[in-house]
């Protein structure tokens, strides 16, 4: 893996995927559980080693007796497809785990899917690594991409910068909050809750810019008082410009209705793919932030997680003034790794074809929103 940040992303992407557990379920009546785990504690394997998922069922907390065996379905698989390559069948499962071997020839992710067959509710999957530091992009990055982006950011720039800030009543007499709002390029404002400590010197505090995961909601009032608190500028903004603080039926009305399958607006044109409009409100509420007085001058970051952890890529790839990229479980990345015949990530932004192939229009303006581009520009610590 060519660029350090990448790499930084990666290792605890890695620690996530391979104990994350689907669909986990205990059947509390019997008692039963079913875990899969891997022999090694992370997980990560040399191309080429064999690694085993051992696979144990308890009830009442206590392993199977050995009479008393129960039967799992298991399937080995990339991601995508299993095959000849990848084992699958039946195993009984006793007083000790069963064990399935498998091995990868390439830096990858495979995966373990067991199903209880006495009861299909209980299911499990674990995950293992190979070579996961030697993963490349799944496409180099656009020639023109810098470009793009740089006539976005003129675009923006001929946007005024007007801001409305309301003050919001808050608990905490030590800081203050406020709602803000920020005209901006893409169809909708900045919108979002800032706090900082009452009274704070001018270039005495770093600055932190919390960004949302999937979905709809509000602003976090919470997130900007968590960092004026840590005597940051602290400002939390919601991904898509709504009014702060509204009803969870104003939000859920939202979701089911003008924002029902947002991540997919726009995508066959890299001009009019929605997260164009939402990393343009990052940059804006960067140089809001950059532009008072309170700032240090030195300290940016921004922290996200899924979603919000594609945004925080893409801020620090567009603005080389932030220092540090606080990111979990990034979404919005590699949009085009069926290109590579890989899994793509959230939101499955282009569409796959019949033959598995990406839809080559949709590909294409991918490109230009892939938090992966992003990163290989970005100079911050992560």
């Amino acid at each position: 893996m060519r660029h350090p940040l990448l790499r930084n992303i990666v290792c605890p992407l890695i620690a996530l995927a391979v104990v994350f557990s689907f669909c986990e379920s205990v059947i509390a009546a019997e008692k039963l559980e079913l875990n899969v785990v891997t022999d090694r504690p992370d997980a990560i394997y040399n191309t080429g080693e064999e690694a085993t998922f051992l696979i144990s069922v308890t009830k009442d907390g206590k392993p199977l007796a050995g009479e008393n065996g129960m039967t799992v379905t298991y399937r080995v698989d990339d991601f995508i497809s299993s095959g000849p390559d990848y084992p699958n069948g039946k195993l009984t499962v006793g007083s000790e785990p069963a064990i399935v071997k498998v091995t990868c020839s390439k830096p990858g992710f495979l995966r373990c899917m067991v199903t209880l067959d006495e009861n299909r509710q209980l299911t499990k999957t674990a995950g293992a690594a190979f070579s996961p530091l030697e993963i490349e992009p799944s496409l180099p990055v656009p020639a023109d991409f810098d470009e793009f982006w740089t006539e976005q950011k003129r675009k923006l720039a001929e946007v005024p910068a007007k801001a409305k800030l309301t003050p919001v009543q808050q608990p905490d007499k030590k800081i203050e909050c406020f709602d803000l709002q920020v005209d901006c390029l893409g169809g909708a404002p900045v919108s979002g809750y800032l706090g900082k400590p009452k009274d704070a010197k001018p270039k005495s505090l770093p600055a932190i810019l919390w960004v949302h995961g999937a979905g709809v909601r509000s602003s976090s009032l919470s997130n900007a008082i968590k960092g004026a608190n840590q005597e940051m500028l602290s400002l939390d903004i919601n991904a898509h410009g709504l009014p702060n603080g509204k009803s969870a039926e104003f939000y859920k009305e939202q979701y089911a209705g003008p924002l029902k399958g947002y991540p997919h607006f726009g995508r066959e044109d890299r001009e009019t793919t929605y997260f164009v409009g939402m990393f343009l409100r990052l940059i804006r509420a960067l140089d809001y932030l950059t532009s008072q007085p309170e700032w240090d001058g030195k300290t940016l970051i921004v922290i996200g997680h899924s979603q919000g952890g594609g945004q925080a890529l893409a801020a620090g790839g567009l603005d080389q003034r932030v220092t540090f990229i606080a990111t979990g479980v990034p979404a919005i990345c590699d949009h085009s790794g069926r290109a590579a015949g890989r899994i793509n990530g959230w939101p499955k932004l282009v569409t796959t074809l019949p033959d598995g192939s990406p839809a080559g229009t949709e590909l294409k303006a991918a490109q230009y929103v892939d938090a992966v581009n992003f990163a290989s520009r970005a100079k911050a610590d992560a």
